[in-house]
């Protein structure tokens, strides 16, 4: 069986696709890569600061390894 994309060493990015869902109360949300992978990212992963993004924005991002051991999207900026 593979492994969960969060898990498993992700391709090189950067990478592109749509915010799934952000929760700025609770600061973290995902991302649906154009491949099909969900990420998981904290607010301190939008580039630009301000810790805003909306649902359905269409973003770049890398991925890196996250402080729980899984692979999270980082540096995310409107693509």
């Amino acid at each position: 069986m593979a492994e969960p994309a969060h898990l498993s060493p992700p391709s090189p990015g950067p990478h592109r696709g749509v915010v799934a869902a952000y929760d700025p109360a609770a600061g973290y949300g995902t991302v649906v890569a154009d491949d099909g992978a969900t990420w998981w990212f904290h607010c301190t992963a939008i580039a630009d600061g301000t810790r805003r993004i909306a649902d359905g924005a269409r973003v770049s991002f890398g991925l890196a390894p996250g402080r729980q051991g899984r692979w999270e999207a980082v540096a995310i900026t409107p693509a």
